[in-house]
């Protein structure tokens, strides 16, 4: 008799729960494959600790090879789900297709970034779900305290050293607390001008900290951050985000070169897609985990609506507690259906308490409902972290341990830019890069602005900005409307909207300027950079937008006397920093439509990029042109989770 296969979606902590827990109970007796984009299971609550150097990005990740016996690890991304013919496609790593049968399916896939219609946040704000994110953030803050430490405007240092989070839920919480410790000790070492010392603000529309948590240990986390210096204003959140800084919903602008976007999460696009009962994004299943009127799949963790049985007419939230628990109960009740092991069982929970680290030896914790604080709830907290972490532990012990004797390092390993990073994408765990393959797949809801907007205007987050009512209001400038991306239900299969699909709503068809403005422009330190500043704003064009505007006298207004053109009208839009300019879009004598014979031309690239969706060889740099580096900017950036258009239209 041939053994049945098991396929999870994946390596969070409801997947490799469940991916564990299946392997000690079948021993050999099925086919367990798991798919996920990375190798590791990533470990998040310590993450703020990895952004501020305490702990090596290593240390929170756990191998999935070498934990998980019988189970075998599959890079890369569902793209569709066949309910029907029980078969999942997805993509991997380098762009190859593949696709997975199944017997029994577990969808674990997790949760992205909530975003909201909020003008210049999906541009200028950067997310904290994924490791790349978090050694991004390291390298940004460091580099801003030793530009501010070296500036010579007052205006400028005060700006750079201006850190903004917004959210005051776990995640914003800590990385408030920790960075303001890190940059702390950082201007030990590099003190800035007389009188001035770094500023994190942390802003949420909440009433206060934690709004989730036991009020004492609010209160609690609340005192330890305004004690160490962090600007709490709760009731206050960004109304819209610009280059320079943030506008707060009081009317305030706060110049900054940091927005960390922390108002929450959201699930999985995926699960929208398959045409079946949802709640609030998530997948509504029985108490067993398990999808009515589908008894081969099952949904666990931050993408399943899980009745909670001791609170009738409620769903568990959205936390790695309740996901590890969930794993759990979904592998036994897998097994259960399959005859490789004993009754199913219900889902049931008992709170246990939350810890919140707050750097050093602080911390808010109810370990068992008895509120603590200090040194007491700081051993409790770094305790739990080490029993509930699957591995790495005496790596991360001895790590605390060094911290607590060592002078912290603060050095910037420039491994991930800004454009690696940019918040509108579903996939926080993967950094883009230049060249990277492509996918094919067919219109789906992946990423993007776009599909994430109406699905989180109504939900009441934290930190939802001015959104009072935002649904129906302006969205993110430069990208499409706030209408959530339509899906095919009730088709039996789970589609996904590529990034590239929706990046072409967004106008003149470039993708989103990422910010924050940190990195130099090409040449050494201090050889000038984008608006002049030291190590300023990127130049613009990285990713097909427009170069640095670094000329004396700046860039006059659009549409002014000796401005730039407006766009699409007669005269075009004159190619910057090129001579000759590029002529207005679809304007006579301007550039052919994209889709079209003729194609359009690469932008600052001899030759022209053939038309997408046409035949044509890939463009490649001319021979006097350097490949893209970190002191290169690189063409249009492709990514290994945008679909290629040139591709066939199903995969």
């Amino acid at each position: 008799m041939s053994r049945p296969r098991i396929v999870i979606v994946g390596a969070g902590f409801a997947g490799y729960r469940t991916a564990r827990t299946l392997s000690r109970m079948t021993r050999g007796r099925a086919h367990i494959t798991l798919l996920n984009p990375t190798d590791y299971f990533l470990y998040l609550p310590l993450l703020p600790q990895v952004a501020a150097g305490v702990l090596e990005p290593r240390r929170v990740t756990v191998s999935l090879s070498d934990t998980l016996p019988d189970v075998r690890l599959v890079l890369g991304e569902a793209d569709r789900i066949d309910l029907d013919g029980q078969t999942l496609h997805y993509t991997g790593p380098e762009g190859d297709d593949g696709t997975l049968a199944y017997d029994r399916l577990v969808l674990a896939a997790g949760s992205v970034n909530k975003l909201l219609p909020i003008p210049g946040v999906a541009e200028y704000a950067h997310g904290f779900r994924g490791l790349p994110e978090a050694l991004y953030l390291r390298d940004h803050v460091t580099r801003q305290v030793e530009l501010a430490a070296a500036a010579d405007d007052p205006k400028s240092c005060a700006a750079r050293c201006t850190f903004v989070v917004v959210g005051a839920g776990y995640t914003g919480t800590e990385v408030a607390a920790h960075g303001q410790m890190f940059t702390d000790a950082q201007v030990r070492k590099h003190p800035l001008r007389q009188g001035m010392r770094p500023r994190w603000m942390l802003l949420d529309v909440a009433p206060r900290v934690l709004p989730e948590m036991d009020e004492k240990l609010s209160t609690t986390a609340d005192r330890v951050l305004r004690q160490r210096g962090v600007d709490v204003r709760m009731g206050t959140s960004v109304k819209e985000a610009t280059p320079d800084g943030v506008v707060l919903t009081d009317g305030e602008f706060v110049e900054t070169r940091t927005l960390v976007w922390c108002v929450g999460v959201r699930p999985d696009p995926l699960v929208e897609s398959l045409g079946l009962p949802m709640e609030k994004g998530r997948l509504l299943v029985d108490p067993h985990l398990q999808v009515p009127g589908r008894p081969e799949l099952f949904a666990c963790g931050d993408v399943a609506a899980v009745p909670d049985l001791d609170k009738p007419g409620s769903y568990t939230p959205m936390t790695a507690q309740h996901a590890w628990r969930h794993g759990k109960v979904a592998a036994e009740n897998v097994a259960a259906s399959l005859g490789l092991g004993g009754a199913r069982k219900p889902y049931r929970h008992r709170d246990l308490g939350f810890v919140v680290d707050l750097g050093g030896a602080k911390a808010a914790a109810n370990p068992l409902g008895v509120p603590l604080s200090g040194v007491p709830a700081g051993a409790v907290t770094r305790g739990y972290h080490l029993a509930a972490m699957p591995g790495n532990r005496v790596r991360v012990a001895a790590d605390w341990l060094l911290d607590a004797v060592l002078p912290r390092q603060a050095v910037q390993l420039g491994l991930v830019r800004s454009w690696s990073v940019p918040l509108d994408t579903s996939s926080p765990e993967l950094a883009r890069v230049p060249g990277g393959p492509e996918r094919r797949q067919e219109a789906s809801a992946r990423s993007g602005p776009g599909a994430a907007i109406a699905a989180d205007t109504h939900d009441g987050g934290t930190g939802a900005g001015s959104g009072k009512g935002r649904a129906g209001d302006e969205p993110a400038k430069g990208h499409p409307g706030s209408r959530v991306t339509q899906d095919r239900p009730g088709s039996g299969t789970a589609q996904r909207r590529s990034e590239e699909e929706l990046a072409k709503g967004r106008p003149g068809g470039e993708p989103a300027r990422n910010w924050p403005t940190d990195e130099p422009a090409k040449g050494p330190l201090g050889s000038g950079s984008a608006k002049g500043q030291l190590g300023g704003e990127p130049a613009k064009g990285r990713l097909g937008g427009e170069s640095a505007r670094s000329r004396a006298g700046g860039e006059p207004p659009k549409g002014q006397s000796g401005g730039e053109p407006a766009r699409n009208q007669p005269g075009g839009e004159p190619a910057r920093n090129q001579p000759g300019g590029e002529p207005a879009r679809n304007q006579p004598g301007g550039e052919p439509a994209r889709n079209q014979p003729g194609g359009e031309p690469a932008r600052n690239q001899p030759g022209g990029e053939p038309a997408k969706n046409q035949p044509g060889p890939t463009p490649q740099p001319p021979a006097d042109q350097p490949p893209p580096g970190p002191d290169t900017a690189p063409g249009p950036v492709k990514r290994s989770d945008v679909p290629d258009d040139s591709a066939k239209g199903d995969s």
